[in-house]
């Protein structure tokens, strides 16, 4: 039993075995319905017709044809319709039978009606005529009889056709699937690292959303498998040489032979370890916002003066231990763009930071926010030495540092800017600040409908 319920689990289960499963019972439903109306709609002829001929028989005995006449006459009606003739005096007096045919009840009511007797129904037609009673009766099993015989005749077609019907069921939907099958087909066979898209070709209307939303899911996995790689390799290139340089100043530390030279060996190894732990931090920022943005998060409105404001808080504890001025000049209080609040206020933060570490003491860093006709610009100027336009495009790129001595830095901090700015369809420009003298970062994001 159970097994039997598990292939029809199986069976039910498949998109093809349903269709024709279903198709199967429409066709059944189909030929079952048009059984019934056929059958009804001969039975109702069949009644018409027949009333008529016990009517016609009645009156063709109204003029008293002798017995034998009667029943020699109506033998061949008998044997062909099953129709029972009695005739009665007014007396009640039964003067004629049918051949072999038990009696009926006389009636009272003339005109038709229907009678049980005999343990089946008959149709009666009664008529009266010079003092005699003439009833003709019809066992209602003929006409049923006649009626099912002309339903299956109706159905029989339809019956013969049913196999045939699913043979060309079973191709036109295997037809159909067939792109669906190869689909699965090209999932199952490739390997565990092909993320390549899978083919839409000759798809179903039905189906091409589904592998869509599929090739959507293999890009964004892809994305996140590429940024994994990159934080690994990237992770193993940039803190070797940290780790050496931690190793040589512990060695530094354990060879100091006296107190001065201890301090300044234990200076050294505190920047060493600050300046890794530094690196690591932009690193794993940098992975996640690069998973953030294989994983799709969907964009809502961001209001870039609050971003200004909470990036500012993140950043003033750096910049008031060196004595620097910052602070938002000016903001457009109505200027939003459409993206990822956290990811924003990282992109400004990694600029102040940026700023706040090239700036020398005492000096400025500044953020202006401006709504235009066709973007919104976010721009960050400081007082610091600036960048020779040759290293503005570079500084950019992952692990590239310029030459400041002071300020060694990881690389990361405008990488990350760039890739936040990139997600958010951005543009990110460096140039001479020409309110404070030093570098200027503009980040320009497009207005969007």
């Amino acid at each position: 039993m159970s097994s039997s319920m598990d292939l029809v689990a199986r069976m039910t289960g498949s998109l093809r075995a349903r269709l024709l499963w279903f198709l199967l019972a429409a066709i059944v439903l189909a030929a079952g319905a048009q059984a019934l109306v056929a059958y009804r709609t001969v039975l109702k002829e069949a009644d018409e017709i027949f009333d008529y001929h016990m009517q016609q028989m009645a009156l063709s005995l109204r003029a008293g044809l002798p017995p034998s006449a009667a029943v020699g006459g109506l033998g061949g009606a008998e044997q062909n319709f099953d129709f029972v003739v009695q005739v009665w005096t007014a007396d009640g007096v039964r003067i004629f039978e049918s051949a072999d045919q038990a009696a009926l009840p006389q009636l009272a009511v003339l005109g038709f009606a229907d009678v049980r007797a005999r343990g089946t129904t008959y149709r009666v037609f009664s008529m009266q005529t010079r003092g005699l009673v003439i009833q003709v009766a019809q066992d209602m099993a003929a006409r049923q009889h006649m009626a099912g015989t002309l339903a299956l005749r109706t159905v029989a077609p339809v019956a013969l056709m049913a196999p045939l019907l699913m043979l060309v069921v079973w191709w036109v939907v295997s037809r159909s699937l067939a792109p669906v099958a190869r689909v699965r087909t090209q999932v199952a066979s490739r390997q565990a690292d092909d993320l390549s898209p899978v083919s839409e070709e000759k798809l179903p209307d039905e189906v091409r959303p589904l592998v869509q939303e599929l090739n959507l899911l293999f890009d964004r996995v892809r994305q996140a498998f590429e940024a994994q790689k990159h934080f690994v390799a990237d992770a193993a290139h940039e803190l070797r040489s940290p780790l050496a340089a931690l190793k040589l100043q512990v060695q530094g530390l354990q060879r100091a032979s006296d107190d001065g030279a201890r301090e300044l060996a234990i200076g050294r190894l505190v920047a060493g370890i600050d300046r890794a732990t530094r690196l690591v931090e932009q690193m794993l920022a940098l992975a996640r916002h690069e998973a953030s943005m294989a994983a799709g998060a969907p964009p809502e409105p961001v209001a870039l003066a609050e971003v200004a404001r909470l990036a500012v808080s993140d950043a003033v504890a750096a910049a008031q231990a060196r004595r620097i001025d910052i602070g938002i000049a000016r903001a457009d209080e109505g200027a939003t763009v459409k993206g990822q609040s956290e990811a924003l206020r990282m992109l400004l933060r990694n600029l102040l930071e940026n700023a706040v570490k090239y700036t020398p003491e005492e000096g400025r860093v500044d953020i202006a926010i401006a709504r235009l006709d066709d973007a919104v610009e976010l721009s960050v100027d400081d007082s610091g030495p600036g960048l020779p336009p040759t290293e503005r495009e570079r500084v950019l790129d992952r692990f590239y540092r310029s030459g400041e001595p002071q300020a060694p830095g990881s690389g990361l901090g405008l990488s990350i800017v760039k890739s936040i700015a990139e997600l958010h369809g951005a543009s990110v420009a460096l140039d001479a600040s020409p309110s404070l003298g030093g570098l200027r970062v503009v980040v320009r994001f497009p207005t969007r409908a």
